[in-house]
């Protein structure tokens, strides 16, 4: 059963972009839009770290490495969540991944980013 799809990676060169998006198609509206979100990463060898966070007021929140290059949104009619990743450099490679915070529902397939030249 999935609870979450995440969309949007690939191989991009530094300083290209990508949007990333999640969507939670078993989760009902009203148990969606209350929810603190936020897209997590977790690169080769590395634990996994919480990169951005919108709250049900949409406040954001963002890991110091991203602030100024990544953009959370979204969307509770749609049940989404969405990543703008501008400005890309290498160490921004790894697997994302969307869920609640703090995590509570199960860990989605994720949607690989790598950034090389």
């Amino acid at each position: 059963q999935v609870h979450v799809v995440e969309s949007g990676g690939g191989l991009v060169q530094p300083g290209e972009s990508l949007r990333l998006s999640c969507k939670f198609p078993r989760m009902i509206f009203s148990v969606f839009a209350p929810e603190s979100m936020g897209w997590y990463r977790q690169a080769p060898g590395k634990e996994r770290e919480l990169v951005a966070r919108i709250d049900t007021n949409r406040m954001t929140d963002y890991e110091e490495s991203v602030k100024g290059r990544f953009t959370v949104s979204r969307d509770n009619s749609q049940k989404k969540v969405y990543l703008q990743m501008n400005s890309l450099k290498p160490e921004d490679t790894a697997v994302y991944y969307c869920n609640t915070v703090p995590n509570k529902k199960p860990w989605g397939q994720g949607t690989q980013v790598t950034v090389s030249s």
